[in-house]
């Protein structure tokens, strides 16, 4: 399975949940395609417990520790903090009637 792509292997895991999914197939079909199915998951979470090591190690700083930061998109806007709160009962501005 070293030459399976994770896109490749994630589709035919997906295959195989479809197919056991249905009626009709045979006890020894079902479980060789959940056999399968169990090795696809295995290279799947080994692949990503792989990439979650190599952002590990890019993530850390001159100490050599972790820093753990949130995952933020370039694309999406941060929350301000000078955000008005809606939780105000007295505030009827943000009524959109």
């Amino acid at each position: 399975m070293a030459a399976l792509s994770f896109e490749k292997a994630l589709k035919d895991l997906e295959k195989i949940v479809e197919q056991l999914e249905k009626a009709g197939l045979s006890l020894n079909e079902s479980l060789a395609l959940f056999e399968n199915g169990v090795k696809l998951a295995k290279f799947l979470r080994e692949e990503l417990e792989k990439a979650e090591k190599k952002v590990d190690i890019l993530l850390k700083d001159e100490k050599g520790e972790v820093k753990k930061e949130p995952f933020e998109l370039e694309s999406e806007e941060a929350p301000s903090a000078e955000k008005e709160d809606s939780s105000d009962p007295g505030k009827d501005d943000d009524i959109p009637f």
